[in-house]
């Protein structure tokens, strides 16, 4: 019997060791791209394994369903499968409620944020990660940012909670309550995921309701350091918001704005409600693809082709750097407009809004472009493969709704085939690593860090 034990702990031993001496390689070598790929990953494995649970199931959900909610849950995607409301049991809800909030705020924040509580202890690899996961100005301090992307966080969700439960209690939903929590976290991960069947087909002319969700997803959207300077500068800490943070709120308003009267003016399929109403929806259409954040109050199947172009726009560049939401970002589009305005003007000099853009922060704008389209094409290419009966329309907008990790579809999602899954999975999980550092990490080269000065824009 000992002879046996002992057997069996030599085996035991062997194979964590075939485990742990490769994963303690791979993390002495990999860079920080790298390394947030592979905690991406873990989380969607992770997820995929407890949403695979009996527990967390109201009814039999496969294996490859389990692994498509985990990882557009991590993605901040919100493009399902399956409906969670009614597939997954409270267990099931919370756990795609903590892989959205994980997913949300970044990797290794918790996890930062729980080290800097209980120790105070800050080390470069935690440094290196962050920086990499929330591409910031050098001036800022990254544990203190760390500090307070969580605090900001748990704040604006809880206000978001308090003011959707009366409002979801007067409308008769059930649970008024844990749907309130539910929702407004997934708005400000702008994730998308919803326990309403229809998402918010049901509340389009509730302006409380449609209000609360934008005003959450934008916070979230705008990203942390916007929140950051603005916060510095009601308090004078600062002298003036920053180039990169007037980008990004210049952007953002021209969007809604601009947006909203496209889709006021162009799109019939809200031409029959009330004035109000009817701005409410285009508004909150134009919201939900430049934030991300996937919710919908009109059926996004019966939208028009014109419409559809204004929102594969929206959806491409999305929201803003080291916020939750996804798209090739704002900064990236002033930096192509300014590219592009430098060479129809003869000028030497790359600006935008008068304030010079260096070299680097182009080429990384004009490279993230280019790979962007890059994956998009082999993923069409897939996808027309795998999924021959569906229109041209729809799976160009579910793919770049994935890769956007906007979570938006035309009804193609339910219908995919194994493959167009798994297409979709890779995709999302691209758009919420980002397009650049998938790039960085599979290239696997370490990335010199450039000088991010306030005066320079952040990717």
């Amino acid at each position: 019997m000992a002879d046996s034990s002992s057997s069996l702990k030599r085996r035991a031993l062997r194979v964590w060791a075939g485990i742990w001496v490769p994963v303690k390689l791979f993390f002495k070598k990999a860079d920080a791209a790298q390394l947030l790929l592979a905690g991406y990953l873990f989380y969607m494995l992770a997820g995929w394994g407890l949403l695979s649970l009996p527990i967390a199931q109201a009814v039999p959900v496969s294996a490859l369903d389990n692994l498509f909610i985990a990882s557009s849950a991590v993605s901040t995607t919100g493009l399902v499968t399956v409906d969670p409301g009614s597939s997954y049991t409270l267990f099931g809800q919370i756990i795609i409620l903590l892989l959205i909030q994980l997913g949300g705020i970044g990797y290794m924040t918790f996890g930062s944020f729980l080290v800097l509580s209980l120790s105070h202890r800050w080390t470069r690899f935690r440094e290196t990660v962050t920086r990499a996961a929330f591409p910031l100005p050098s001036d800022f301090d990254a544990a203190r940012f760390i500090r307070r992307v969580v605090y900001f966080t748990l704040a604006v969700e809880a206000v978001g909670a308090l003011l959707l439960w009366p409002m979801f209690a007067d409308a008769g939903v059930d649970n008024a309550l844990w749907s309130a929590i539910f929702h407004s976290v997934s708005a400000f991960c702008t994730a998308g995921f919803s326990l309403f069947p229809n998402s918010f087909e049901d509340f389009t002319g509730h302006a409380g309701i449609v209000f609360t969700i934008s005003a959450l997803s934008y916070l979230g959207a705008i990203g942390f350091i916007v929140m950051t300077t603005l916060f510095e500068r009601l308090t004078r800490k600062r002298k003036s918001l920053g180039f990169t943070s007037t980008v990004i709120l210049s952007i953002t308003a021209k969007f809604a704005v601009i947006g909203t009267v496209i889709l006021f003016v162009a799109e019939p399929g809200i031409a029959a409600l009330e004035p109000a109403e009817r701005l409410m929806a285009a508004f909150f259409q134009v919201m939900t693809a430049s934030t991300t954040v996937g919710f919908n109050t009109v059926p996004i199947g019966n939208l028009g082709m014109a419409v559809l172009m204004v929102m594969f726009l929206l959806m491409i560049f999305g929201a803003s750097p080291s916020g939750t939401g996804g798209g090739l970002k704002s900064t990236t589009l002033a930096a192509l407009v300014g590219l592009m305005r430098s060479v129809f003007k003869r000028r030497d000099t790359i600006t935008y809004m008068g304030r010079e853009i260096s070299e680097d922060r182009v080429h990384q704008a004009s490279v993230s472009f280019g790979f962007y389209f890059l994956v998009l094409a082999i993923a069409l290419f897939v996808l027309f493969l795998t999924e021959a009966g569906a229109s041209f329309e729809m799976v160009v907008f579910e793919a770049i709704s994935a890769l956007g990790t906007v979570g938006l579809s035309m009804g193609l999602t339910g219908e995919l085939s194994a493959l167009g899954k798994l297409m979709v999975i890779l995709l999302m999980l691209i758009g919420r690593v980002g397009i650049l550092t998938f790039g960085l990490a599979i290239v696997a080269r370490d990335r010199n860090a450039a000088d991010k000065s306030d005066n320079e824009l952040v990717m």
